[in-house]
């Protein structure tokens, strides 16, 4: 977990807290397992998650599955985690590699459930999803090849998903969802938390060039429904003959909203970009990968070099907010955010045409013999 997936709810008027978050027992985990799925966990193990809990289960009757706990703050958000639950199991009929939840033994997607983790007795949403194996693209080194594919993984997905009804959809419209890219003006309100820092002067004329630029290209802009967090944190690759790869996993939809298709484009490019060695390199087979399933407009293409530093300036903004809110964590918080600086910085260095005429040109080329 890196600097730029922490946090994810920030900021809300139920921001989760540490006496939100879950922790519960294997013993409360095997009775819960066994009392809404009828499964006897014989295999019970934690797995990482920030601010809820989560549970590799193995039951006896076989399968392998993630218990996930939501924290009480974000169980209220009910509807909203209905539709993720919704989309996740949507995608996967479509042949797409997403999780999907087990219906509880009456039928339910996920439940509502007491229990008294230190703080008293709390409510906290339930849902017991498929596991999917595979090691994070984080883990590996990423071929062109590689972002090629999770450039098409990424169009595919926002272009299966323009076909998905549900009579609450209209919540994904999320107002002000401090993460969605339509929000980047939002973040002027937290920007003193950069003073004395020399990168603020690059934050705040990336802010500035967004209102010149990209405001009022907006209208332009197709729209559709984004995962919003297509990072390689959140992407699962599979061995795929010797030296090749293949996406075996799409996790966490906790930040899908309603965007557009060059916000998706424009986050994938910015996360893939972090542990790469050659970041602006990123960029060609990664709009290769997303065109060949939904080729970009001229509004599109000219606003996607200020997208991709909107959203470092997104991600280093709101570390730096959360490290004033929990200084204890400050560490785990920005633990790699000197290389999201520095990739900011050479972008803004670089400039636009530069970056562009790279990305653009090595797409075209991109699989030419």
């Amino acid at each position: 977990m890196n600097w730029y997936t922490n946090n994810r709810s920030f900021p809300s008027s139920a921001m989760p807290t540490k006496e939100s978050k879950p922790n519960l027992s294997h013993s409360q985990v095997t009775e819960t397992v066994k009392r809404l799925y009828g499964l006897t966990a014989s295999v019970i193990r934690p797995l990482p998650s920030y601010d809820d809990q989560n549970f590799y289960v193995a039951p006896s009757e076989g399968g392998e599955y993630v218990l996930k706990v939501m924290n009480s703050a974000d169980s209220h958000n009910i509807t909203v985690i209905e539709l993720q639950t919704h989309a996740m199991n949507f995608l996967n009929q479509r042949g797409l590699p997403a999780q999907t939840a087990l219906p509880t033994l009456t039928g339910q997607l996920m439940s509502l459930e007491e229990f008294d983790c230190g703080f008293g007795l709390q409510k906290y949403l339930v849902r017991l999803l498929t596991y999917l194996p595979g090691t994070t693209v984080a883990k590996i080194t990423c071929s062109p090849q590689i972002l090629y594919d999770v450039g098409k993984m990424a169009a595919t997905l926002d272009t299966v998903l323009l076909q998905m009804e549900h009579p609450n959809i209209s919540v994904l419209q999320r107002e002000d969802f401090i993460w969605n890219l339509a929000s980047v003006p939002l973040l002027k309100q937290y920007i003193h938390v950069m003073d004395g820092d020399p990168v603020q002067t690059v934050v705040k004329a990336v802010l500035e060039q967004y209102q010149i630029q990209v405001v009022p290209k907006l209208p332009l802009f197709r729209k559709c429904i984004n995962h919003g967090d297509f990072n390689d944190h959140n992407l699962l690759v599979k061995p795929n003959g010797p030296t090749k790869y293949k996406i075996s996993g799409i996790l966490d939809f906790g930040d899908m909203s309603c965007g557009y298709f060059i916000f998706e484009l424009a986050i994938t490019i910015m996360y893939m970009m972090i542990e790469n060695p050659n970041p602006v390199d990123v960029g060609g087979p990664v709009v290769a990968g997303w065109e060949s399933v939904f080729p970009l407009n001229e509004a599109e293409r000219d606003s996607l070099y200020l997208l991709v530093l909107c959203r470092f300036c997104q991600s280093l903004v709101l570390a730096r907010h959360a490290v004033t809110q929990q200084p204890e964590n400050e560490e785990y918080l920005m633990i790699t955010s000197k290389t999201g600086v520095r990739h900011l910085c050479h972008l803004w260095e670089l400039g636009k045409e530069e970056v562009e005429r790279k990305w653009f040109q090595n797409a075209a080329q991109f699989g030419q013999p």
